[in-house]
């Protein structure tokens, strides 16, 4: 964690030295493209835009791990890295989809397809949560919901940091799928309009061969980042997180430094794989 700037125990602080090294790995890889390969630096630029959608979006999901399968936290019981892959890959293939739509289409494809996925999953985890092992939603965090305003203190079990899912929560993982869904999809769209232009003189293919070596490079290189960014971010929470109203969504600064990094180098040599 001390690249993102913080120890094992976490904080809301940011790593000047952290930041300067990571604004230097991300002006280097621009400087790289910008010499080998000018028509590449506004999609690498779309890159690192779309790890940054993605790590701010990670944030807003409600992750409650193991704790949360046993009714001892609010959130949904998997991991951080492993829900916000799932509403950014669901985003992805939607905005694979309609790529052929335009930029602005395809972003709100992959939005919607990432939203409704965690819309889907934080309902279907409430009706379980409610009726089949009976526990109430109940922040530990907040005592009253700021959309609703339920309170919470007389619902929320003694010994534990809450349970279930509250509505603030539920909208926080329908932010964070959009976020995570248009980051996916604006990652996919910048790398293939690269590997379109420079593969045909790159490897003389026809066209239909072409597209379809295009299309399956930038999918697996924007699913490689979607994860690169998601972990990074799940590192950054350690541990659980309730979603927007959770103490722990103010690390998000160091995350999003972190991630665009990482984005960068990765986005670098997605790049120089098809044009050197």
């Amino acid at each position: 964690m001390s690249a993102l700037g913080g120890g094992s125990a976490g904080g809301e602080g940011i790593n000047p030295a952290a930041s300067v090294i990571a604004l230097v790995i991300v002006l280097v890889s621009v400087g790289i493209i910008y010499a080998l390969y000018p028509s590449a630096l506004i999609p690498l630029i779309g890159v690192i835009i779309g790890g940054v959608l993605i790590s701010f979006g990670v944030h807003f999901v409600p992750v409650g791990g193991a704790p949360a399968a046993m009714g001892q936290a609010p959130g949904i019981a998997t991991g951080v890295a492993m829900l916000a892959a799932g509403g950014g890959l669901a985003g992805l293939f939607g905005g694979a989809w309609a790529a052929e739509m335009g930029i602005w289409v395809a972003l709100g494809a992959g939005a919607m397809g990432g939203g409704l996925l965690m819309a889907i999953t934080c309902l279907m985890v409430n009706v379980v949560y409610v009726y089949a092992m009976g526990i109430p939603a109940a922040s530990g965090k907040i005592d009253k919901d700021p959309i609703t305003g339920d309170t919470f203190p007389a619902y929320k079990s003694q010994g534990t940091e809450g349970h279930g899912l509250p509505f603030i929560s539920y909208v926080g993982g329908v932010i964070g799928g959009i976020f995570g869904g248009m980051g996916g999809t604006l990652i996919y769209l910048e790398l293939l309009s690269v590997y379109e232009e420079a593969l045909p003189s790159f490897l003389g293919m026809t066209p239909e061969g072409m597209t379809t070596l295009a299309v399956s490079l930038a999918g697996i290189f924007a699913v490689g980042m979607f994860l690169v960014a998601a972990v990074l971010t799940a590192y950054n929470i350690t541990g659980t997180i309730e979603g927007p109203h959770d103490p722990k969504f103010k690390r998000w600064p160091r995350a999003v430094i972190g991630s665009s990094a990482a984005c960068a180098a990765c986005g670098l040599v997605a790049i120089l794989l098809v044009v050197i």
